[in-house]
């Protein structure tokens, strides 16, 4: 499939060597046949991603005007300070960090206090645990969470927020609740690889809070239009470029995010060249020295049957195994003279990206990387096809084989550079469970747009937390309450708006809401129910445009909102055009049909803007509110509606102008 394809690497917290890399920790709590997880207390708020494990503790928690935190001596300071935000967003005037218990409520963070107190209220603490794995409790007074790891600590405040409301003064009042959680696979995150215009560093900065917020702890800087990643690979960052990277660099190591970078010299390296391994060892020696320690080399989207050099073909050969001899022959170099050789200080196994990236096919370039490259180095794929409408537990079991090499996942969606006139709003969607636990992670590939891709990504952390729990439409229902800010209405308007753009490769059912609504007028249906369908889709964009909290999200949705609203408009007067040419009113009828073409004509001309100027015609709803409005011309011209209607199209429809 040829497009702009989009490729990059990710994290590796630890080297990965066999599947399947992660299970249920040693002694781990029984856990229920609904979805792989104890039921959440019945009045308590949502924790997301859903944990491994959450039950009912007896008794409950007050905010008290003073809240006490006792902290363990090596307690993690990020999580600390979302426990001590999260306590006065609660409602606690002051809270203060002493060396034991307060007269008002006592928070313990890690250490013997929060071990003891956990035991106390009757919940297991933390052995056994793997990697980023947590304990909290909640009940008889007192607080306790506590981490495998400081990561754990962290994710454990993040739950913590969760538990607790909102409130503006003390006295709120939390049900006793005991959480055992754990990551089912080791990397989540981002990759920020797609083609087009690469996010704002301001937009990487808030990205970098809503992954530490998702317990999401991958970020890979791959954009492939950033010049120093790939056409000006060798040459150093300007000092002002440097300086962002190092302060997205510190963000995500404060959120408890790995920063991955990833270095694309596949279109002019000679692998066999001494200075060209100088230049992308001395690249990264810069990205290391402002304390990146991940490093991957993606070499996608190039030819692998024209060197870049002579030497090559005089060294190598020809052919695909001759180009996976020699991408392993300087992965291997980079792997053994700079990563090694910075291992003791924090340097996370190599991670690259294969020019046959999509695909479990067994070919000399696969054989060659599996037979030569460095054991422990990381190889992504993404799935079977570009972008992969599902995944399964076969396909990357078969990639582990076919490659030899720990598998990470570089999920091309929400991703939209081979689409730029969508934006994807759907969930992630067609991945098997038991997925998760056969990879070394699973990182997806955003759009072009940040903030709109948080709707997407809130159901990627989900399902890779804890895809035995996952339900594809609860999280999605989950993603647009949190991003509505607790307002309804809001909520409400977000539903609307991302049931409009909701088709994809992994959710091929378009405006599945808004078609069912228009599908059961057809069939007989009541108009103003319809109607009332309709007014909310024309409505939303001002809704949203007033309310959502997020003011990038409206930002990057700018003229979808505009063509949203006007399409809600145009097939709010097909209805009523259908209603008056059944009424017998042809003068009303006729009068709207003329106005109609008007309006569909103003729908159709809302264009997204791209980095080169091109300017792209936006969709929204298409094949359904499109296909309402030929519908309804249909009817309105005397060639029948509904299922009449739609097979009249297959042979040509009416005109919407």
């Amino acid at each position: 499939m040829h497009r702009t394809r989009t490729v990059a690497t990710a994290a590796l917290a630890l080297a990965l060597a066999a599947v399947p890399l992660t299970g249920p920790p040693a002694g781990a709590a029984g856990r229920q046949d609904d979805g792989g997880r104890d039921r959440p207390p019945s009045a308590g708020p949502a924790i997301t991603p859903a944990p491994q494990s959450v039950r009912a503790l007896g008794g409950r928690v007050t905010i008290t005007p003073t809240v006490t935190v006792v902290a363990g001596p090596k307690a993690d300071g990020p999580a600390l300070e979302v426990v001590e935000r999260s306590l006065k967003r609660a409602g606690a005037d002051r809270v203060v960090r002493a060396g034991k218990a307060g007269r008002g409520l006592t928070v313990y963070v890690d250490g013997p206090g929060a071990d003891r107190t956990l035991a106390d209220l009757g919940a297991r603490g933390t052995a056994g645990l793997p990697a980023e794995g947590y304990a909290l409790a909640v009940g008889d007074g007192r607080i306790a969470l506590a981490g495998a790891d400081a990561t754990g600590t962290y994710y454990a405040a993040q739950s913590l927020r969760q538990l607790l409301p909102h409130r503006d003064r003390p006295g709120a009042r939390i049900r006793g609740t005991a959480v055992r959680d754990w990551p089912a696979t080791p990397l989540r995150g981002v990759i920020e690889g797609f083609y087009g215009t690469p996010w704002s560093h301001a937009a990487r900065l808030d990205q970098l809070d809503f992954y530490g917020a998702h317990k999401m702890n991958t970020y890979v800087y791959s954009p492939k239009d950033d010049p120093y990643l790939r056409e000006k690979w060798r040459s150093p960052y300007p000092a002002e470029q440097l300086a962002r990277l190092k302060e997205l660099v510190d963000r995500a190591r404060a959120r408890h995010v790995e920063f991955s970078y990833a270095l694309s010299p596949g279109l002019s390296v000679c692998y066999s060249s001494d200075a060209d391994l100088k230049a992308l060892t001395g690249k990264f020696q810069a990205l290391w020295d402002i304390g990146v320690r991940t490093f991957a080399v993606p070499l996608d989207d190039i030819s692998y049957t024209d060197w870049n050099c002579a030497a090559d073909k005089e060294r190598f050969g020809t052919g695909g195994g001759a180009a996976g001899t020699a991408q392993a022959h300087l992965l291997n170099r980079v792997n053994r003279e700079f990563i090694a050789a910075h291992r003791d200080a924090g340097a996370q196994p190599l991670q690259m990206v294969p020019t046959e990236y999509y695909d479990v096919k067994a070919t000399p370039y696969k054989a060659a990387l599996r037979e030569r490259l460095d054991p422990d180095v990381l190889v992504e794929w993404t799935g079977v096809g570009v972008i992969a409408p599902v995944m399964t537990v076969a396909q990357a079991d078969a990639a582990r084989q076919v490659f030899g090499h720990p598998i990470l996942t570089w999920d091309n969606y929400p991703v939209n550079d081979y689409v730029t006139n969508r934006l994807l709003l759907g969930p992630f969607n067609g991945r098997e469970k038991g997925l998760p636990g056969r990879l070394a992670g699973i990182t997806a590939n955003p759009m072009i747009q940040p903030a709109a891709s948080k709707i997407a990504l809130f159901t990627v952390a989900d399902y890779a937390w804890n895809d035995g729990a996952y339900d594809a439409r609860t999280s999605w229902a989950a993603a647009l309450k949190e991003l509505s800010g607790g307002s309804a209405r809001t909520e409400r308007a977000l539903r609307t708006f991302a049931d409009a753009h909701y088709g994809s490769a992994l959710n091929p059912e378009q405006s599945p809401e808004l078609a069912a609504a228009i599908g059961r007028f057809w069939e007989g249906g009541s108009a103003k129910s319809l109607d009332a369908t309709l007014r909310a889709l024309q409505r939303a964009p001002g809704v949203l445009r007033d309310s959502l909290p997020d003011r990038g999200f409206i930002a990057d949705s700018g003229p979808w909102l505009d063509a949203t609203a006007a399409w809600g408009g145009a097939a709010r007067t097909a209805l009523r055009m259908v209603q008056a040419s059944r009424a017998g009113d042809d003068a009303t009828a006729q009068r709207l049909r003329t106005r109609l073409a008007a309006q569909v004509a103003v729908a159709k001309s809302y264009v997204y803007v791209d980095m080169n100027g091109k300017r792209v015609p936006v969709l929204v709803a298409d094949g359904v509110v499109d296909t309402f409005v030929a519908d309804a011309i249909a009817e309105h011209e005397g060639r029948g509606h509904g299922a009449t209607a739609r097979q009249d199209r297959t042979r040509g429809s009416a005109p919407l102008h």
